[in-house]
């Protein structure tokens, strides 16, 4: 019986600067704040489904060294399965993270590291994790290639697949029919279809555009203006919400698209579940951080119910 979330992906390590505004280039300025912590989309996502309540196997490479340890460190405290590769020639990646002090946005440079030598052995090694998952999740800061194999063992195996084309970088258009949610950005959206998403209009332009090209659902998420849900049957804004002051974006996408994964896997259906998702980002942007901001299933119901209450 298939049960749970297996997520293909990289950890890296997030360096996290606060300041102001981005510096130019030559340019020193002071920065307000500094940490480091776990991080990387699949990492993030992994993390996220495992606090949300459902079980998650994560698969990867590291490289054996302090980072490495980190990324272990982080997968084990939150429950996350793991089906790492570890490397002794390549080290475990990191990512540089400037977050503006005054409003949470952010701007990142990823390096994957060992995570980036990912290729489809490393996919066929997993082949069980995948097929006897409920959904199979996959982004791009790892090669499309290992990302398109798994996608396709999945979808041969009646696994639900989820795609977040993160960062925005070239995919092969054999991986749309191989989808059955893709979840751009707005950003990463405009940068598939050619044109901004400055409307809900535009997005669902968008979304349309995603369908035509195979993907069985578009999830746009769109900040503040929250996430589109967009099928061949039905095209739904479903607003982002939050608890209190929103402090830090960066995990915000990660955040989402674990919780809605997450839900799908414990048999939600797709509009609750992006609304599971939007409450887990919801609570992640009211903290410092990615992977250590993701909330617990219990801050997510009891953060729906007070809003179920609110109507």
């Amino acid at each position: 019986m298939k049960a749970g979330v297996s997520i293909l992906g990289i950890f890296v390590a997030d360096t996290a600067y606060l300041a102001r505004r981005m510096p130019a280039v030559g340019e020193t300025i002071i920065g307000s704040g500094f940490s480091v912590g776990p991080g990387g989309k699949g990492s993030n996502q992994a993390v996220a489904v495992a606090r949300a309540g459902s079980p998650v196997t994560f698969i990867s490479r590291l490289g054996r060294d302090t980072f490495g340890d980190m990324a272990l460190r982080t997968s084990e405290d939150a429950g996350v399965t793991t089906k790492i590769v570890m490397m002794d020639d390549l080290p475990t990646g990191a990512a540089f993270i400037y977050v503006n002090d005054q409003n949470g946005e952010n701007a990142i440079i990823v390096y994957p590291g060992a995570a980036g030598a990912i290729d489809v052995g490393d996919v066929e090694a997993a082949r069980e994790t995948i097929e006897t998952s409920r959904v199979f999740v996959t982004q791009l800061e790892q090669p499309a290639a290992a990302a398109q194999r798994a996608l396709e063992i999945a979808r041969a195996a009646g696994v639900v697949t989820v795609f977040n084309p993160a960062p925005a970088e070239p995919f092969p258009d054999a991986i749309y029919p191989l989808t059955d949610y893709i979840v751009p950005n707005e950003t990463e959206a405009a940068a598939i279809v050619g044109f901004a998403l400055n409307s809900i209009d535009d997005a669902r332009r968008a979304g349309d555009a995603l369908l035509a090209k195979g993907a069985g659902a578009a999830l746009i998420t769109l900040g503040a203006r929250g996430v589109l849900y967009h099928n061949h049957d039905q095209s739904v804004l479903v607003p982002a919400m939050a608890p209190g002051p929103v402090i830090d974006t960066t995990g915000a996408g990660d955040a989402f698209v674990g919780g809605f994964s997450a839900a799908l896997a414990r048999g939600l259906v797709p509009v609750e579940a992006v609304r599971f998702g939007c409450a887990t980002a919801g609570i992640a942007v009211t903290r410092r951080g990615t992977a250590p901001a993701m909330p617990t299933l219990a801050e997510i119901e009891a953060f729906l119910a007070r809003g179920e209450a609110a109507r």
